[in-house]
């Protein structure tokens, strides 16, 4: 009975083995290609029974037990090793061999070795790369096998192609790293000598060109401190000298290369011509020659002799002092001789170093570690300003035009560049006007004129003024333009003087002053919201309607705390913290006696006042709607109904306010999103239905016509509530403006919760 197939149980090598092929191997003996039987496996083929094979590669990897690849294992590591060859000289008496140095280097990845040649100079050699890397084969008769890491040692012959490398030496990763693979390393050899080389330094010694090259690198000085210079202001002082002045130089050091410029600050009308510099750029010597050195003298070397051969075509030559006995010893300032009080030497004159810039004073601190740069004042004092006097004015065209006819001989027109920046800085645009509107009412004692209203326009872009008086009808006055726009002198000067005349200013106008227009005297009762905001927002140019300055005179009160707090106790019996204006004004009037004006009170209640939103009356709603409706001419309100009946399904007569609102805005009614809204609102129920039926027979201004508004000047609505006297006395109190309301028809917080704590009377 036959063994099953299985491991262990047959002893034919070749079940299962489907490829038979014979061990061969080609090669060339006596140019013909034969077939040897050399025990050397071909494509595919295996060893004879006996006979072992010869390792092509290093197979120190298995026995350090890494199971990588050598590639993987030892990339970029190579075996660096010295050696060199003694290389004959035939048919030469001077020399019989030559030394030549090369660099071994095995690559542990793949056993490839590259050979090189260091570049000697003026060697007359052609160096370099000697064998390119490659796998080399050994010597015969084992040149079927490459070397491998284990055929290198220090102090050995190894020979490549016939040439014989001497290994003298290797680098410390060869060392450590052949110890470790278990190869003994023999002690380093001794480099020999080149004969050639040594007899060439020899005679290179005795040899002394005529112009020796000495060079000077300046490259890295210059890569480090390109663009970077180093900035000194400073003074020379020649006013001891005939007709000499103190100067005022800038002294620039230029780091990459040691050179000095230097540059004068001219001041206007010196009489000095504008030269470019006052030193060109160029190394600066510390002592300088009493006159000019003559041509040759600053030379390296000095020449000896000149001489010439006694041939048809002589060559001409030249000695030279080899020895420098000539040269000219120069010492030149660097940037260590300078620093601030340091006087130096600019070719005979005494120039000061008085102060530096910021980066100047970083590179000394960096560098030298100074720390003082305390500067030594070096700006001369400005000389005594001579007024210029000009003849008075003449009368004739403005006074600007006739000052530029005795500044220069033909009078030419010269723009103000400030005031045109002010014009287009200050110019009207959009919502902002730049125009400070007040109310003012002129001081007189004619009984026709105590109760005209003006309006005083201020227009910051050009410093006008224009006065407006409001037209009344049966007032007996005509209204209108009062005073054109234009520049309002103030009072009480010269009309032929030299000097400009002075015009009103912006920051001489507020509420409670007093302005002298031509003549005629107006006080400032109010001014509109623009205003306001505007004198609010320029508290620097306003101090009136500055709050703290305001509240700083309310602090100086706290004497009277208990008797203030009783005040406004009596002044509000309900305890709901809130006054009205003129109740406010009068107790706040009476605390301070007369320290508060009019700006500064109204600043006070702006600041601490509540706004109330009282609900327009439903009668002028239906009146201006009506105006709209008119202008536009719309009368499709039927249609409106008949589209609010078809929406109306369950027929209540009533749809809610935003379907009404959706067929209004369909249709085209002419009125805005918000007086629709609030029309909307005063016809909505507690379900914000509205009957819509009602709602559009009062929208019918056919059918349903309602009284005109009246309009109402906007002067006498804003005056009306003016909480400032209108009396020249300002002690009284103004019975008419209490009675006319407040400023801003609102209640303001008194000084019982937060005005109080600010000012700290209680």
């Amino acid at each position: 009975m036959a063994l099953p197939l299985l491991p262990g149980y047959s002893l034919n090598r070749n079940v299962g083995k489907e490829k038979f092929h014979k061990s061969q191997h080609l090669s060339y003996l006596n140019n013909v290609r034969m077939l040897l039987s050399e025990g050397k496996p071909g494509i595919g083929g295996e060893p004879l029974l006996g006979e072992k094979m010869k390792p092509k590669y290093s197979v120190f990897t298995k026995e350090i037990g890494s199971d990588v690849p050598s590639w993987v294992a030892f990339d970029r590591q190579v075996l660096s090793f010295d050696a060199y060859v003694e290389d004959e000289v035939p048919d030469k008496s001077q020399e019989k061999y030559r030394i030549r140095f090369y660099k071994i280097f095995f690559y542990l990845e793949d056993d490839t070795i590259q050979v090189t040649e260091p570049v000697v100079k003026n060697s007359g050699l052609r160096q370099g790369t000697f064998i390119r890397r490659r796998r080399i084969s050994l010597p015969p008769p084992d040149d079927d096998q490459f070397y491998t890491v284990y055929h290198f040692n220090i102090n050995i012959d190894i020979v490549f192609y016939g040439w014989t490398f001497k290994i003298y030496d290797c680098d410390v990763f060869t060392k450590n790293f052949l110890k470790k693979i278990g190869i003994k390393l023999n002690p380093p050899g001794e480099c020999p000598e080149d004969p050639y080389m040594k007899t060439w330094r020899q005679k290179l010694d005795c040899i002394q060109p005529l112009r020796p090259y000495e060079s000077f690198d300046t490259l890295k000085q210059f890569l480090e401190y390109d663009r970077k210079v180093l900035r000194f202001f400073c003074l020379w002082d020649d006013s001891a000298s005939l007709f000499g002045d103190r100067r005022e130089l800038i002294l620039l050091y230029f780091l990459s290369d040691d050179t000095i410029e230097i540059k004068e600050l001219l001041p206007h009308n010196t009489g000095r011509d504008a030269m470019p510099f006052f030193l060109q750029r160029r190394k600066l010597p510390k002592y300088g020659p009493p006159g000019i050195y003559q041509p040759g003298a600053i030379t390296d070397r000095v020449v000896l002799n000149l001489y010439s051969g006694l041939a048809e075509n002589p060559v001409y030559g030249y000695l030279l002092d080899k020895c420098k006995l000539g040269k000219s010893e120069q010492e030149f300032y660097k940037d260590s001789d300078l620093s601030i009080g340091t006087t130096i030497n600019v070719w005979g004159r005494k120039v000061l170093l008085c102060d530096c810039d910021e980066f100047t004073k970083t590179y000394y601190k960096t560098k030298y570690g100074i720390e003082n740069f305390t500067s030594i004042p070096w700006k001369a004092t400005s000389p005594p300003k001579i007024e210029r006097k000009f003849p008075p004015y003449t009368g004739f065209g403005s006074e600007e035009d006739s000052l530029r006819s005795c500044i220069g001989l033909v009078p030419m027109p010269r723009p103000n560049l400030g005031n045109f920046r002010k014009f287009m800085e200050k110019d009207s645009y959009g919502n902002i006007s730049n125009i400070l509107r007040f109310f003012a009412k002129l001081i007189t004692h004619k009984c026709a004129d105590v109760d005209r209203l003006f309006i005083i326009s201020y227009f910051l872009s050009d410093d006008t003024i224009s006065v407006f008086e409001p037209i009344e009808r049966n007032s007996g006055n005509a209204g209108g333009k009062f005073l054109k726009r234009m520049r309002v002198k103030k009072p009480g000067q010269e009309v032929f003087k030299s000097e400009l005349s002075e015009y009103i200013k912006v920051e001489e106008l507020y509420i409670g002053a007093t302005v002298n227009v031509n003549g005629y005297l107006f006080l400032l009762l109010n001014a509109d919201e623009y205003t306001l905001k505007f004198m609010e927002k320029n508290s620097e140019k306003f101090p009136f309607s500055n709050l703290e300055l305001a509240l700083q005179k309310l602090k100086d009160e706290k004497s009277k705390s208990r008797e203030i707090k009783q005040v406004f106790r009596d002044a509000d019996p309900a305890f709901t913290k809130m006054v009205d204006y003129n109740t406010f004004r009068d107790i706040v009037m009476a605390i301070t006696v007369g320290k508060l004006i009019e700006q500064e009170l109204i600043t006070i209640a702006r600041h601490y006042g509540v706004l109330e939103d009282p609900c327009p009356d439903i009668n002028n709603l239906i009146a201006m709607a009506h105006e709209q409706l008119k202008k536009n001419f719309f009368e499709n309100f039927e249609r409106l109904i008949y589209s609010c009946v078809y929406q109306d399904r369950e027929k209540k007569n009533v749809l809610p306010s935003k379907d009404i609102k959706r067929l209004c805005k369909s249709s085209r009614l002419p009125l805005t999103d918000d007086l629709l809204g609030a029309l909307l609102s005063k016809f909505e129920d507690n379900k914000k239905q509205i009957n819509y039926k009602s709602f559009f027979c009062v929208l019918n201004w056919r059918k349903h016509p309602v009284p005109e508004l009246v309009a109402i000047s906007p002067v006498k609505e804003m005056w009306c509530y003016a909480p400032t006297h209108i009396s020249t006395n300002h002690q009284e109190a103004d019975t008419d403006a209490r009675a006319r309301g407040s400023l801003f028809q609102t209640r303001v917080r008194t000084a019982v919760r937060t005005l109080t704590q600010h000012v700290q009377i209680y």
